[in-house]
Protein backbone atom coordinates (compact mmCIF):
# COMPACT_ATOMS: atom_id res chain seq x y z
CA UNK A 1 0.00 0.00 0.00
CA UNK A 2 0.84 3.61 -0.60
CA UNK A 3 0.24 6.71 -2.88
CA UNK A 4 0.67 6.28 -6.31
CA UNK A 5 4.25 6.66 -7.65
CA UNK A 6 5.75 4.34 -4.35
CA UNK A 7 6.40 1.55 -6.42
CA UNK A 8 3.40 -0.66 -5.20
CA UNK A 9 3.34 -2.98 -8.83
CA UNK A 10 7.28 -2.62 -9.10
CA UNK A 11 8.03 -3.89 -5.29
CA UNK A 12 4.76 -6.50 -5.66
CA UNK A 13 6.15 -7.97 -8.71
CA UNK A 14 9.70 -8.22 -7.63
CA UNK A 15 8.63 -9.68 -4.27
CA UNK A 16 5.89 -12.20 -6.14
CA UNK A 17 8.66 -13.47 -8.13
CA UNK A 18 11.00 -13.86 -5.31
CA UNK A 19 8.21 -15.87 -3.47
CA UNK A 20 6.66 -17.58 -6.58
CA UNK A 21 3.50 -16.55 -5.16
CA UNK A 22 0.81 -14.78 -7.63
CA UNK A 23 0.68 -10.75 -8.16
CA UNK A 24 -2.60 -8.71 -8.73
CA UNK A 25 -2.33 -4.80 -8.93
CA UNK A 26 -5.59 -3.28 -7.75
CA UNK A 27 -5.32 -1.01 -10.68
CA UNK A 28 -6.50 -4.06 -12.17
CA UNK A 29 -10.01 -3.84 -10.36
CA UNK A 30 -10.91 -0.48 -11.38
CA UNK A 31 -14.13 0.31 -13.35
CA UNK A 32 -13.85 2.16 -16.66
CA UNK A 33 -15.35 4.91 -14.93
CA UNK A 34 -12.86 5.48 -12.39
CA UNK A 35 -9.99 4.99 -14.85
CA UNK A 36 -12.24 7.92 -17.03
CA UNK A 37 -11.95 10.24 -13.72
CA UNK A 38 -8.50 9.68 -12.61
CA UNK A 39 -7.29 9.92 -16.40
CA UNK A 40 -9.20 12.98 -16.35
CA UNK A 41 -7.62 14.60 -12.80
CA UNK A 42 -10.18 14.04 -11.12
CA UNK A 43 -9.34 11.77 -7.76
CA UNK A 44 -12.56 9.35 -6.38
CA UNK A 45 -14.67 9.81 -3.61
CA UNK A 46 -15.59 7.08 -1.89
CA UNK A 47 -18.65 5.84 -3.70
CA UNK A 48 -16.12 5.29 -6.33
CA UNK A 49 -13.59 3.34 -4.32
CA UNK A 50 -16.28 1.05 -2.66
CA UNK A 51 -16.57 -1.32 -5.77
CA UNK A 52 -13.26 -1.35 -6.43
CA UNK A 53 -12.03 -1.83 -2.77
CA UNK A 54 -14.90 -4.85 -2.49
CA UNK A 55 -13.38 -6.48 -5.65
CA UNK A 56 -10.11 -6.35 -3.78
CA UNK A 57 -11.52 -8.04 -1.19
CA UNK A 58 -13.22 -11.16 -2.95
CA UNK A 59 -9.70 -11.55 -4.69
CA UNK A 60 -7.64 -11.85 -1.22
CA UNK A 61 -10.80 -14.02 -0.20
CA UNK A 62 -10.75 -16.48 -2.94
CA UNK A 63 -6.79 -16.44 -2.73
CA UNK A 64 -7.04 -17.50 0.97
CA UNK A 65 -9.60 -19.73 0.14
CA UNK A 66 -7.98 -21.37 -2.08
CA UNK A 67 -5.02 -21.99 0.59
CA UNK A 68 -2.71 -19.73 -1.76
CA UNK A 69 -0.76 -17.03 -0.99
CA UNK A 70 -0.07 -13.48 -3.24
CA UNK A 71 0.80 -10.24 -3.62
CA UNK A 72 -2.26 -7.56 -3.79
CA UNK A 73 -0.98 -3.76 -4.30
CA UNK A 74 -3.91 -0.93 -3.24
CA UNK A 75 -3.21 2.27 -2.17
CA UNK A 76 -5.22 2.02 0.63
CA UNK A 77 -4.75 5.80 1.98
CA UNK A 78 -6.96 5.33 4.90
CA UNK A 79 -8.09 3.38 7.42
CA UNK A 80 -11.60 2.43 6.07
CA UNK A 81 -10.00 1.20 3.50
CA UNK A 82 -7.78 -1.10 4.89
CA UNK A 83 -10.55 -2.39 6.99
CA UNK A 84 -12.54 -2.97 3.90
CA UNK A 85 -9.89 -5.42 2.21
CA UNK A 86 -8.39 -6.83 5.80
CA UNK A 87 -10.78 -7.06 8.48
CA UNK A 88 -11.46 -10.52 9.94
CA UNK A 89 -8.60 -11.48 7.72
CA UNK A 90 -5.66 -12.14 10.14
CA UNK A 91 -3.29 -13.54 7.88
CA UNK A 92 -3.04 -10.63 5.56
CA UNK A 93 0.36 -8.29 5.97
CA UNK A 94 0.38 -4.48 5.12
CA UNK A 95 3.31 -3.20 3.57
CA UNK A 96 3.45 0.37 3.78
CA UNK A 97 5.45 1.57 0.83
CA UNK A 98 6.63 5.73 2.38
CA UNK A 99 8.54 8.23 0.50
CA UNK A 100 8.76 11.86 0.54
CA UNK A 101 7.15 14.22 -2.11
CA UNK A 102 9.73 15.36 -3.83
CA UNK A 103 10.71 11.66 -4.65
CA UNK A 104 7.26 9.81 -5.85
CA UNK A 105 6.99 12.99 -7.68
CA UNK A 106 10.22 12.53 -9.58
CA UNK A 107 8.82 9.21 -10.43
CA UNK A 108 5.62 9.61 -11.57
CA UNK A 109 7.05 12.08 -13.84
CA UNK A 110 9.02 10.15 -15.48
CA UNK A 111 6.49 6.95 -15.63
CA UNK A 112 4.90 7.06 -19.53
CA UNK A 113 1.01 6.73 -20.26
CA UNK A 114 -0.42 6.31 -16.72
CA UNK A 115 -4.01 6.97 -15.89
CA UNK A 116 -3.01 8.59 -12.55
CA UNK A 117 -1.90 11.93 -13.57
CA UNK A 118 1.16 13.72 -11.36
CA UNK A 119 -1.08 16.95 -10.35
CA UNK A 120 -2.85 14.30 -7.78
CA UNK A 121 -0.19 13.02 -6.02
CA UNK A 122 -0.50 16.10 -3.16
CA UNK A 123 -3.96 15.01 -2.64
CA UNK A 124 -2.39 11.57 -2.29
CA UNK A 125 -0.23 12.48 0.55
CA UNK A 126 -3.03 14.52 2.05
CA UNK A 127 -5.24 11.71 2.15
CA UNK A 128 -2.71 9.12 3.32
CA UNK A 129 -3.47 8.11 6.95
CA UNK A 130 -0.43 6.25 8.02
CA UNK A 131 -1.34 2.88 8.91
CA UNK A 132 -1.02 1.73 12.03
CA UNK A 133 0.71 -2.16 12.42
CA UNK A 134 1.52 -2.25 8.71
CA UNK A 135 5.42 -2.98 7.93
CA UNK A 136 6.54 0.63 6.72
CA UNK A 137 9.69 0.47 4.68
CA UNK A 138 11.21 3.44 2.88
CA UNK A 139 10.94 3.28 -0.74
CA UNK A 140 14.22 5.46 -1.62
CA UNK A 141 16.16 2.21 -2.58
CA UNK A 142 15.93 0.12 -5.95
CA UNK A 143 13.22 -2.58 -5.55
CA UNK A 144 15.10 -5.96 -4.84
CA UNK A 145 16.70 -4.08 -1.78
CA UNK A 146 13.07 -3.06 -0.90
CA UNK A 147 11.54 -6.60 -1.40
CA UNK A 148 14.27 -8.17 0.73
CA UNK A 149 13.46 -6.20 3.52
CA UNK A 150 9.72 -6.94 3.28
CA UNK A 151 11.39 -10.71 3.30
CA UNK A 152 13.46 -11.07 6.14
CA UNK A 153 10.89 -8.48 8.35
CA UNK A 154 8.16 -10.43 7.85
CA UNK A 155 9.98 -13.76 7.65
CA UNK A 156 8.74 -15.02 4.38
CA UNK A 157 11.01 -17.83 2.82
CA UNK A 158 11.47 -17.17 -0.50
CA UNK A 159 11.30 -21.15 -1.04
CA UNK A 160 7.71 -20.79 -0.26
CA UNK A 161 6.18 -19.75 3.21
CA UNK A 162 2.75 -19.93 3.87
CA UNK A 163 2.41 -16.35 5.03
CA UNK A 164 -0.16 -14.58 3.03
CA UNK A 165 0.99 -10.99 2.16
CA UNK A 166 -0.32 -8.00 0.61
CA UNK A 167 1.53 -4.38 -0.08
Amino acid sequence: MGVAGSGKTTVGQELAASLGWSFRDADDFHPPENVAKMSAGIPLNDRDRAPWLAAIRSHIEALLNRGESGIVTCSALKERYRDVLTRGLSQVKLVHLAGDFDLVLGRMNARQDHFMKPEMLRSQFEALEKPAGALTVDIARPPAAIAGEIRAKLGLDPAGSRVRSTS
